[in-house]
C-alpha cells in the first residue's frame, strides 16, 4: 500500500493552471477533448481529496461559477 502524499495546497487557495486542461469525458456538456481551461487561468480550490489507488492529492478548482475541474499538483501553481 502506498503512503498518502500530503497536499501542497489548501482549500480556498487561489491557483493558476500550468497547462491547458481538456475534457477527458468527465464533462458531458462539452465535446471530448474540448479545451476546458487555458494555460494561466486562475481559480480557487474548493475541495481537496485523494485518488484512492495512487494516494495522490486531487484538487477541485472552481474556475467559473459553472466549471469545477479536478487537477493534479503538477497542473497548478499558487498565485503569488
Amino acid at each position: 500500500m502506498l503512503e498518502p502524499r500530503n497536499p501542497k495546497y489548501q482549500w480556498g487557495q487561489k491557483v493558476k493552471t500550468l497547462i491547458d486542461l481538456y475534457n477527458d469525458g468527465s464533462y458531458p456538456d462539452f465535446p471530448d477533448e474540448a479545451l476546458l481551461v487555458g494555460l494561466g487561468t486562475t481559480g480557487e480550490i474548493v475541495q481537496v481529496g485523494t485518488h484512492t489507488d495512487t494516494n495522490t492529492p486531487i484538487y477541485l478548482i472552481e474556475f467559473t461559477e459553472r466549471l469545477v475541474v479536478g487537477c493534479l499538483e503538477e497542473e497548478i501553481s499558487p498565485l503569488e
